[in-house]
């Protein structure tokens, strides 16, 4: 089990070295003057080049690359172009409500997207797969902006059961949060159930045609019983793999939810840093997204090994 967790330790790391090097040179490619956006436009070209040398963005790529990755290494993210403080006072707050966010869209869909996809495994051909089927595809088709356009008019602006914006006042109460975070939790559940419960459907199929649950079966084993033990351990596997892809996207591509609800999380920041280039709020917020993925993936891998013993043998090989 060691071996293994290592050997997958080292390869998100090696991941995690490659994915730097893209996010900075991608980052140094894009159009823009760092000085020239930080000074403004009717600056003059000799105090744009002036900030330009003090920034170091002159020098050669290798060179600013090092520099980089050493300061993160140190704890230092840089320091942004547009409010000139630390990159940190900003992505780390921002970070921490997305998590909020993330979190409550997780602890909503991942119950409701097994339960359906075992449900239509169960009863597959029937009308309670086809109704499943149907509604995940009808909701993962539809936008967040619209079903969020949707949801406001509805619950907030109608009903006045929940609050227009996901932002609430300080000294909120953990439960006050919740509530003003659940109107934005919906759309990305919409999004993502018809995804997880198709992989959840697929992976109970298989295992309930697989020789050893017929075996329980003959065994004489309770039908509930034989799903308890058999059947939900084998078929979550692939879903716990599609459960740790779409953490990247539920922490940092929260755009048009963050900004329909007024959210400042990590999405809103990333995207706000590219609109006004600010590269250093930039490469280090993609950078966390991807540190995020990196380890989401390896929990998963880690789980795998806990339900399925055979993946670990044949890893650490």
């Amino acid at each position: 089990m060691t071996q293994y967790v290592l050997k997958r330790l080292g390869l998100a790391l090696l991941t995690l070295v490659l994915l730097s090097l893209i996010i900075f040179f991608a980052g140094s490619v894009l159009p823009g003057n760092p000085g020239r956006a930080i000074l403004g436009p009717f600056a003059s070209q000799h105090a744009v080049e002036a900030l330009n040398q003090t920034l170091g963005v002159n020098r050669p790529l290798i060179s600013q690359y090092w520099s980089w990755v050493t300061g993160i290494l140190h704890g230092d993210l840089g320091t942004s172009y547009q409010y000139r403080l630390p990159v940190s006072t900003f992505l780390f707050p921002a970070l921490g409500r997305s998590l909020k966010l993330a979190i409550l869209a997780f602890v909503i869909l991942v119950p409701l997207a097994i339960l359906g996809g075992v449900l239509a495994a169960l009863y597959r051909g029937r009308f309670v797969d086809r109704s499943i089927s149907v509604t995940g595809l009808s909701l993962t088709s539809i936008p967040e902006f619209v079903s969020g356009i949707v949801l406001i008019v509805v619950f907030a602006i109608g009903l006045k059961w929940l609050p227009v914006t996901a932002t609430p006042p300080p000294g909120t109460s953990p439960l006050g949060q919740i509530h003003y975070l659940i109107l934005p939790a919906i759309p990305l559940v919409f999004v993502l159930f018809g995804y997880i419960a198709r992989m959840a459907r697929a992976g109970t199929i298989e295992a309930l045609d697989s020789d050893y649950v017929r075996t329980a079966i003959l065994k004489g084993l309770p039908r509930s019983t034989v799903i308890r033990r058999h059947v939900l351990r084998n078929s979550l596997l692939p879903t716990i793999t599609v459960i740790a892809t779409q953490t990247g996207y539920l922490i940092g591509g929260l755009v048009v939810v963050e900004t329909l609800f007024n959210y400042p999380g990590l999405g809103r920041l990333i995207f706000t840093a590219a609109t006004n280039k600010d590269f250093p709020m930039l490469e280090a917020g993609v950078l966390v997204i991807g540190i995020v993925y990196l380890g989401a993936t390896l929990i998963a891998d880690v789980l795998y090994t806990i339900l399925n013993p055979r993946i670990r043998f044949q890893g650490a090989e």
